[in-house]
Order: structure tokens, then sequence, then C-alpha cells
């Protein structure tokens, strides 16, 4: 029956690790598709959220531009008149005026386009020479101021689409067409190459702003979580060659290559054939309703997540995932581990118990018997022979007395575990309790033919203990000595001595005897309650497994320690330390 228990332990047992491995397997596989599921819905959110950024980005601008662009002017007086209108009304209500930094009207003279710019102050136009930085732009303009018959203003002029920055341009600096109305006061197509332009607005935005103010403020919005930018972001703007205008993190530059995702920004419609003048882009603008168009703003703008790309805060979190899930496994590993090692140790001690209960029964019986025959005896005419009378009174004595020592040993035993062993601390002198133990084992060292050689140094400093509870241990060991390692020598001795361990004074005391020794197998197990060895087994010595248990218990309650050392058919030699009283330090197990 027991050995079935085992197995279906063990089954069972091999298949919890087996189930364990299993959902193992499926958490490593469950793991690595959440993690490219998260992995997409992190790419998904931040291209989102990069267009979000991009259109508020130019709407801003947009916001900035737009009031001041008038609306179907008959004339250049006419356009300069409705942007100076404009202006007043704009100065007054404008959410981003820092967003501009000039405004010009390029108006065509014939030989190409005379500039006038718009008094921020005053709030008028006057005419100024083309600043340094906008003569490729003049340029541009100048070419393009061609007649319509010769090509004029149309597709087929390459300088006409002015989106895209030039080399050295950072692209705050971009031309808006306005062109004269109908006759019937409506929209004119600017295709229509019958008709004339009227001028060029010219809007130099703020790149200071742009960059410190507008942009950061516009990634806070967008990327950042708890205040903190979650991207390191990096702004290039489209000229040739390209140039970074803008980095997030000094420390961190040309990411573009490992960039988690990007966008352009300064998508500038307005520019192109007409916006709010009317045309094919009137109602684009820069309007919030408009998504940004790949390729076709001035700047880019890399980002990269802090960690070091999405992939990394997705590994990052699956590593993390799998360390819990590995730190779950491990726990299930070691609980059914503790389960079996629980099982075995409970089904180890049942049968301890068992050959306990049984060993004890013999035990008892046998003293029992002889006490019960020896009066049946008493009471028959053997009653008349004092001789007779007096051997059964001794044998009745003798097996009365086994029998109170094995119920005492059990009762101390159950003291031991209750944590009572040790009931009163006093100084104690060890030659004392040697000499106590020596005459109340002579009954026991006589009966096995053994003398005791006794060899105690002199000046030994007394320990603090309980003096019943060492007579006990010394008895215990002395009592073994006798049953199992008497031999043919018939020896036992007993030592004390004074040694220092660990910078600590260690009363040192040994019992041996020249017995057959103790196995090696056996040795680790000697001092476990209910253990018997095979010679006592198979030698049908008396006992019942308790007294090497009760000896650990002592030295330990004491603060010392106790070990055995054995050489098959020449010594076993016990050997229990105990701190000195000098030296002593007491712990709770001293007084439990």
């Amino acid at each position: 029956m027991e050995e079935r228990r085992s197995i279906l332990s063990g089954l069972l047992a091999c298949i919890l690790f087996a189930l364990c491995g299993v959902l193992g397997a499926l958490q490593y596989t469950w793991n690595a598709e959440v993690s490219a599921a998260l992995r997409d819905r992190l790419q998904a959110s931040l291209t989102a959220s990069l267009g979000r950024l991009s259109r508020d980005f130019n709407a801003e601008i947009y916001a900035a531009c737009n009031p001041l662009t008038p609306l179907a002017p008959q004339d250049s007086k006419a356009a300069e008149a409705q942007i100076v209108a404009r202006f007043e009304q704009w100065s007054k209500s404008a959410r981003r005026r820092p967003a501009l930094r000039r405004v010009g009207l390029a108006v065509p003279n014939g030989e190409g386009y005379a500039l006038r710019l718009l008094d921020l102050q005053k709030g008028s136009f006057v005419a100024a020479p083309w600043p340094l930085e906008w003569k490729d732009h003049e340029n541009r303009l100048a070419r393009m101021a061609r007649p319509p018959t010769a090509g004029g203003f149309g597709r087929d002029n390459p300088d006409f689409d002015s989106r895209g920055p030039r080399a050295g341009d950072d692209g705050t600096l971009f031309e808006h067409p306005l062109f004269a109305s109908a006759a019937g006061g409506g929209p004119l197509n600017p295709f229509d190459f019958g008709r004339r332009e009227i001028l060029w607005m010219i809007f130099d935005l703020n790149p200071d702003y742009l960059l410190n103010t507008l942009l950061p403020e516009e990634l806070q919005r967008h990327l950042s979580s708890g205040g903190n930018l979650d991207y390191q972001v990096e702004v290039v703007s489209r000229s040739n060659p390209a140039t970074v205008i803008y980095h997030s993190d000094p420390n961190e530059k040309d990411f573009a290559n490992s960039a988690d995702a990007s966008v352009s920004l300064l998508d500038v419609p307005l520019a192109r054939f007409g916006g709010p003048n009317g045309g094919p882009d009137r109602g684009r603008g820069f309007g919030p309703g408009r998504p940004p168009a790949p390729d076709m703003g001035r700047w880019e703008m890399y980002v990269r997540h802090r960690a070091g790309s999405l992939a990394a805060v997705v590994a990052q979190t699956r590593h993390r995932n799998m360390a819990v899930t590995a730190c779950v496994m491990l726990f299930m590993l070691a609980t059914v581990t503790a389960w079996v090692r629980l099982t075995r140790r409970t089904q180890r001690l049942a049968e301890i118990q068992m050959r306990f209960v049984a060993g004890i029964s013999h035990e008892l019986r046998t003293p029992l018997t002889v006490i019960h025959t020896a009066a049946f005896n008493l009471q028959g005419k053997l009653a008349k022979d004092p001789a007779k009378v007096e051997g059964y009174g001794k044998l009745i004595q003798q097996e009365s007395g086994r029998l109170k020592d094995m119920v005492e040993q059990v009762l101390q035993f159950a003291s031991a575990k209750a944590g009572r062993l040790i009931q009163q601390l006093e100084p104690v002198e060890i030659e004392g309790i040697i000499d106590q133990t020596i005459e109340s084992s002579r009954a026991a060292t006589d009966a096995a033919h053994c003398c005791v050689e006794k060899k105690v140094e002199p000046g030994l400093p007394s320990v603090e203990g309980d003096a019943r509870a060492l007579r006990l241990a010394l008895e215990n060991l002395v009592g073994n000595a006798a049953k199992y390692g008497s031999g043919s020598r018939g020896w036992i001795g007993i030592s004390a001595s004074a040694i220092r361990e660990k910078g600590q004074q260690m009363l040192e005391i040994r019992v041996a005897d020249c017995g057959p020794g103790i196995p090696q197998d056996e040795q680790r197990h000697l001092f476990e309650p209910f253990f018997r060895g095979r010679q006592a087994i198979e030698g049908h010595v008396h006992g019942t497994g308790l007294g090497l248990n009760l000896v650990k218990r002592v030295a330990e309650a004491h603060g010392g320690t106790v070990r055995v050392h054995s050489v098959p058919n020449e010594v076993t030699e016990f050997v229990m330390r105990i701190p000195a009283m000098a030296t002593l330090h007491k712990t709770p197990e001293t007084v439990a």
C-alpha cells in the first residue's frame, strides 16, 4: 500500500512538472504574439500622434498667415490696402503674432519685382531693398516674370512651384501669388493664362519661435506622458543638402536612419495657385482638417523612443513579462518540489512512527511479560522459598526500572518538543555531572561488562545550564556506549576539557567506546527521532530511538553542538561542546 502511494505521488509530481513545462512554452508563445501586437499598436498610435502634431503645427501657422491674405483684389494697390486693413484687425487678436518675422509684397515692375515690407510696428508698407537672405527668391521670381505669351506664369515654368527650400534655406520663407479678379467679381482660375498676376505675398516665419516655442508645445501635447517627452526628436530641413535644425536631445544626433517614425512639417499649400485667394487649393490651406501630405512639408521630423526604439520598448516589456512568468513558474515548481518533499517526509515520518509504535510496544511487552510471569510464580509454591522470592523481586525491580526508563524517555522527548526540556539555569560543574552519570549508569555498564575510564582536565570553568538535562544527555551517551559499543575490550571513556572555538571558550565532553562502529550512511540520520540503525534492529537491542535526539536537543538548548566520529571496529566517539559560563551568550533557545 505504501509503495503504491509512493508511485502515485511520483507520477503526480511528474505530471505537474510536465504541466509546468507546457504552460511555460505556451506563455512564451503568447508573449511573442502579445509583443507583436503591442509593437503594431504602439507604431499605429505614434503615427496617429505625429499626424495630429503635424496638422496642429501647420494650423497654428495658418492661423497667423491666413488673416493677412486679401480676397479677390483688383490690383496691387487694392491688395496692399486689404492687407493693411487686415493687419490692423489681426494685430489686435492674433494668437500667434510671433510666428511671423516679416511680411513682404513682391510687385511686378516690368523688369522684375520691387519689394515692399510691412512695418509690423506702424502697420504700413514701405519700399525696401531685397534682403541678402531673400536674393534667391528674388532671382526665382525674376525668372518667372516672362510674358504669358512666352510661357509666362504656368505649369511649364520650372520655377513656378516655390514649395521646397533651396540650398542653405531653412524653409521658413515662402511666397503666395495673388491674381486679378474676374470681370464678374468671382474667383479667377489661375491656369487661365490670359489673366495677369497682381503680386506675390512673402511670409517670413520666425524660426526661433517655431523651433523653441511652438514645436516644443506641440511635442508636449502629443508625445509626452506625465510631463516628460517620451521620444527623442530631430527636425531636418529639406534643403539641398539637408540640414538638421532642431534636436530635443543635443547628445543624441543624426538618428534619422534609426527613427521609429517621421512626419512632414511646414506643409504650405497656401503658397500654390491661390488658397484663400481662389483657385484649386481654395479651402485646403493649413486648415486643421487637412491631413499632412507625405514628403510635401519643408521640414521632416524624425522621432525615436527614449528607450532606443519602439522595438526596444516592446522587448523590455516582453522581458519583464517573461521574468514575471519565469518567477511564477519557478514558484510553481518550488511548490511542487516542496509538496513532493513534504509528502515523502510525511510518509517517512509515518513509517518512523509506525516503527516506533511497534518497537515501543515490543519494548513494553517484554518487561510487562516478565513482571506478569514473576508475579504469577510468586503466587504459587515458590513464594515459600525465600531465595526464589528474592530473585523474582530483583527481576521485577529490574524490569520495572526498564519500563520506567522507557516511559521517562518518551516523556522527556515530549517535553523537548514542547520546549520544556530545560527548566532551571544555574552554574553547573561538569565533573560533578560526569561523576553522577557514571554512578547512575553503573547498572548498565556492569551488565555490559564495561569499565568506565574518566579523564577530566583540572580547573574547568562552569557552564550555565540545567544539571538534570545535562545528566540526561550524558546518561544516554553512556547507555548507548554500553549497549552498542562494549565490544571485546569492554571499555568506555569519558573525558572533559576546555577549548576555544571561534574566539569563544567551550567545554568539550567526549564519550568513546571501541565497539563495531556506526556505518557512514547512518551517521547523518543518527540524531533524528525514532531512528535505529541496522545493528540495533538485527541484534534485537532494546531502545526507542529517542536517546540521541534528546542529546542533540540538550546540547543545542545550552548553545552547543554534538557530533559523532566513528571508525568501524576501532572507536566511536560522541563529542558535545557547550559554551563556558564566562563567555556564554544567552539566547531564547537557552531558556526555552
